[in-house]
């Protein structure tokens, strides 16, 4: 009896001047035990040698043509050339996939109503503190996905999608990827979802990726995520799909609220009665707290066990994040469309900060 056939996988990575990220992310895929048929890296506006260098590695080319609508509209223009059959994989031009991403995602493609397997992303090795808050927060989203085996957003990073589903998303809402989302994956993920496919994140579909730098880079990207999902739950609408979104906003709202409160209260305290008091219940909560944020990273050393338990330093992190949903939320009053930027490069249609 013969073995099934193997749909065709064509790999398709946005690129805009990613001369030294795009040899490791091509190499990645080249070492997949299961190869994709091609791989076209689409270069958009690139001014540095990322064409000659994607030529060099024996890979196809293409460059957009009057493109102004992000990595949306790279992506659009590279899907309109494409033979519409198999499986694309989509993904950034400076990520890496492990060996067995696409034979691991592949599997979960035996379900016919599967219609998109993302990356579950991980950062290099942190050198900082920065980059040990990044590297500790990915870490819990994958301990996240694995244990409740949802997928809230298909990684822009890397996900292999079936071209019928990317069809069903044309024909329903007039194109593949929004080109007026500023988060085109979550997007796609939304309406994939709404044309009734599934989407999945085995944690075996592991992707390496940048961490920002500094708090300036890191800020602008979270402010950027946050926009973007406001966007999106607000040109969507309410229903059946959207309203796990909704419900995350509410809560990142309330989080917000709650830490200013408990920020205000504290500093009025301290001002009234020179010192902070200690309140068993408190310190109980704290504890419970600190518990969590050691429990949900159990796999690291115990260097980074150990800072995770110092909680105060994860918390000065979270400020940093809850000051860019801040940013974006007054970016939507505004009706801004926000903005990319690469590091140290303007207008990337890859990794954004």
């Amino acid at each position: 009896m013969s073995s099934p056939v193997r749909p065709r996988v064509t790999a398709v990575i946005p690129a805009h001047n990613e001369v030294g990220a795009l040899p490791a992310t091509i190499a990645s895929l080249r070492a997949q035990t299961v190869p994709p048929d091609r791989i076209l890296v689409v270069s958009d506006r690139s001014t540095d040698h990322t064409v000659e260098i994607a030529k060099a590695f024996g890979v196809d080319v293409m460059e957009t043509l009057d493109n102004t609508a992000r990595k949306a509209g790279a992506l659009n223009q590279a899907l309109d050339v494409l033979e519409r059959r198999g499986l694309v994989l989509i993904m950034d031009a400076d990520t890496q996939i492990v060996p067995r991403f696409i034979e691991r995602a592949l599997q979960e493609f035996e379900d016919p109503e599967v219609g998109g397997v993302g990356a579950v992303f991980r950062a290099d090795p942190p050198t900082g503190y920065l980059e040990l808050c990044q590297f500790l927060e990915w870490t819990r989203y994958a301990e996240q996905i694995e244990r409740t085996g949802k997928t809230f957003v298909m990684s822009g990073t890397a996900a292999l999608i079936r071209w019928q589903a990317l069809i069903d998303v044309e024909s329903r809402f007039g194109s593949i990827y929004d080109e007026q989302t500023i988060t085109e994956d979550m997007r796609l993920t939304m309406t994939l979802k709404t044309c009734g496919w599934k989407v999945r994140s085995p944690v075996e579909c592991q992707s390496t990726t940048e961490t920002m730098p500094n708090i300036p880079t890191l800020w602008r990207q979270r402010r950027r995520w946050y926009l973007g999902a406001l966007q999106n739950i607000t040109e969507m609408g309410w229903n059946h799909v959207t309203r796990r979104y909704i419900n995350q906003q509410v809560m990142l709202a309330l989080s917000v609220i709650l830490m200013s409160t408990l920020i205000g209260l504290t500093t009025v305290s301290y001002a009234v009665n020179g010192f902070l008091g200690v309140e068993p219940f408190w310190l109980l909560i704290g504890a419970v707290f600190a518990l969590e944020r050691v429990i949900t990273v159990w796999d690291q050393p115990w260097r980074r066990r150990l800072f995770a338990a110092m909680v105060i330093p994860e918390l000065i992190y979270a400020l940093i994040l809850q000051s860019a949903y801040i940013g974006a939320v007054w970016q939507k009053l505004n009706s801004s469309s926000g903005d990319w930027a690469h590091l140290g490069t303007p207008h990337s249609t890859t990794k954004e900060a």
